[in-house]
This record gives structure tokens, sequence and C-alpha cells, in this order.
């Protein structure tokens, strides 16, 4: 379980820190869930406590975790092949399973993509979001503005 003032990634919206725990009723049901606040755009998110494992939130990485996340920005990755929505799929799985260093690939295969052929409407906008997963959890991680967080992302992609 997680507490109030945990710093967790959520897959597929970012990381964040847990600000409350509330008690909602919904559809007539009465359940816990965690409030949580993303620093990238002020989002807060609900997650219901009773499915936390099977949502794949977790605590983030520790900052000695960093350097091999930038690491994994620098490589070049063997792209899927196929069509782009084969590879499309490819990559939400890998978004999905909000570990860093699968939201690492994603974003430097995507962006070796981009320089070399150009990116899908689809594609573009799932660079943006890997992107923004792995700058709010660089963020919390670091402890820096956005912009630092951004930077640190964009230096290791180009």
């Amino acid at each position: 379980m997680f507490g109030i003032g945990d710093k967790v990634v959520y897959p597929m919206h970012g990381a964040g820190v847990i600000e409350a725990v509330e008690v909602r009723e919904i559809l007539g049901a009465r359940q816990s869930y965690y409030v949580m606040r993303i620093p990238l755009g002020e989002m807060k998110v609900y997650i219901p406590q009773n499915n936390v494992d099977h949502m794949g939130l977790r605590q983030i990485v520790a900052p000695s975790e960093v350097p091999h996340v930038l690491s994994v920005l620098r490589q070049l990755h063997v792209e899927e092949q196929g069509n782009w929505n084969r590879r499309y799929r490819a990559n939400l799985e890998k978004l999905r399973t909000g570990c860093i260093l699968a939201v690492a690939e994603v974003v430097s295969t995507l962006c070796t993509r981009e320089k070399n052929k150009g990116l899908s409407t689809g594609e573009k906008r799932m660079l943006e979001t890997a992107r923004q997963i792995l700058v709010s959890e660089l963020i919390l991680v670091e402890n820096v503005s956005e912009e630092a967080a951004q930077h640190l992302v964009h230096n290791a992609c180009s």
C-alpha cells in the first residue's frame, strides 16, 4: 500500500504524488481512491485502492537509476518491423508496463524514426505521451523543474 506523500508512477499517465485517500460513491458502490497529483499540467488522478496491483502503480525509481535511463535513451533500438499499426501496438504494450526503461526505449525508438523516416499521426501522439510520462518521473526523481527534465530527455535523444 501507498501513503500520502508517496511519489508513484501510474502507467500511461505518468508520475505524481499521492495527496490524499478519499472514499467516493460511484454507481452506488463506495470505494477508497488514492488522489494523485501529476506535476505536468497539475492533473489529478483518482486511483482505486483495490486495483493498485492490477493497474501497475509503483514507486518512482531511485536517483541512481537515472544514468541507466539516459543510456537507454541514447541507445539505438531495433525497430518493430511491419506497418505503423504493428509498431504502434508494440510500443503501446511497452508503455502499459509502466517500466521507466521501457518508456525510455519507446521515446528513443520513436525519436530515431522521426529523424530518419517521419512518424504517423498516432506515433507522434505516442511520442509526446511517452516523453511526458518520462519527464514527469524525472521531475520527481531528480527534484528538478519540468524544463530541466525535458532538457535531460532532449539531450539524451539528440
